[in-house]
């Protein structure tokens, strides 16, 4: 982008901080944000789209800016778009507020909605690409790799000692991690569009998977579809705290299970059972939440869900959540994936590391699984 001028840059960079408010509000949609500076180059207005179905970034950042857009440049994080749903096309909003010169980070790869630079182009409008791509992508991996992929992204989540363990010999897992370290994880739940977790958890652990934020209310916080693998419907009892009412349940049983017992609990989708018979199919469940309009998942299974999703090549993302602290024993982050030698091994490409009180949080990302490259 070697026309982009400093102040475009920072502005730019403005817009993907602004982006980021809308993430866990704005599924099935993207996440965008959008800055707009009038003819001296001083920011006028600022928006991001804060919810589904409501106005987009541009329109927040033009009535913002109100008659300082006119003669002025629009940073945006996405392509403006360029169709009518329950919005109307925001390349067509640019036009009307007289913005001269519109700069985006990264194209739309929606097929219904892309178009949007090239509208503004034939009507006269400066129109230029690419501007912090990565970073804008980075903040939007969700929805890229929905509409790339057409299956919800998925992040699996895992807590462990340093030496894998999540558990005790005996079973006993609380707490292994931090209370930082949990707090972290309901940031993700409050971002997320669904929580998925197997039959030994619910067994185990009687979760809850809701998502709790220091500082905010209840209503503040977008609450995650709870989503519970339970092939032979044999998990999931009346009085589950999985049930609570705080959130919505979806129950994924085998086609062949005998769920009657569900019935009125919960919604139950019935899916077809893995090839090796062992769990559900992966991809059939992915397939019937992105049905749901589910676009962002955290997976929070056991070692044996968390197994079957990496056989699957079906995790975009992996954030693991280390202690200093020691087992020798007791079941690993992670079960039989299906790699049986270490020329098979999944590499990961790590993208981030902090640390959350005594524990440290890695982020990494499947090499083989980069965001331009389909499945």
């Amino acid at each position: 982008m070697a026309t982009a001028a400093p102040v475009e840059t920072a502005a730019m960079r403005r817009a993907i901080e602004l982006a980021a408010r809308g993430l866990g509000h704005t599924s099935p949609n993207p996440v965008v944000g959008c800055v707009v500076l009038d003819s001296a180059g001083r920011t006028v207005g600022e928006g991001w789209h804060q919810r589904a179905g409501g106005p987009h970034a541009e329109v927040h950042a033009l009535r913002d800016a109100g008659e300082r857009a006119r003669g002025g440049t629009a940073l945006v994080t996405l392509e403006p778009c360029n169709h009518t749903g329950r919005t109307g096309p925001c390349a067509q909003a640019l036009i009307d507020a007289g913005i001269v010169r519109v700069v985006y980070a990264v194209s739309d790869p929606n097929p219904a909605a892309t178009g949007g630079a090239v509208t503004l182009a034939d009507a006269g409008i400066d129109v230029e690409g690419g501007l912090l791509a990565d970073e804008a992508a980075a903040g939007n991996e969700a929805w890229l790799t929905s509409v790339l992929r057409r299956r919800p992204f998925v992040l699996w989540k895992y807590a462990a000692t340093l030496d894998g363990r999540i558990a005790a010999a005996d079973g006993t897992s609380r707490w292994i991690t931090s209370p930082q370290s949990r707090a972290d994880v309901h940031r993700l739940r409050a971002a997320a569009d669904a929580v998925i977790v197997g039959s030994g958890t619910v067994r185990a652990d009687d979760p809850q998977l809701g998502a709790r934020i220091s500082g905010l209310a209840d209503d503040e916080i977008s609450q995650p579809l709870r989503v519970v693998v339970d092939s032979g419907a044999t998990a999931v009892k009346a009085g589950a705290r999985v049930l609570d009412g705080s959130a919505p349940t979806l129950i994924a049983v085998a086609e062949d299970a005998d769920a009657a017992h569900l019935e009125g609990l919960a919604p139950i989708v019935r899916l077809p059972r893995a090839a090796d018979g062992r769990g559900l199919h992966i991809r059939a469940l992915l397939q019937a939440l992105y049905e749901r309009e589910v676009r962002s998942v955290l997976l929070e299974g056991g070692p044996t869900l968390a197994g079957a999703f990496l056989a699957a090549q079906a995790v975009d993302k992996v954030v693991g959540y280390l202690a200093p602290v020691l087992l020798g024993a007791g079941p690993a982050a992670v079960g039989d994936a299906g790699i049986t030698t270490i020329a098979q091994a999944l590499r990961l490409d790590v993208t981030d590391t902090a640390r959350l009180g005594p524990d440290l949080r890695i982020t990494a990302t499947p090499i083989r699984h980069a965001l331009h490259e389909e499945n």
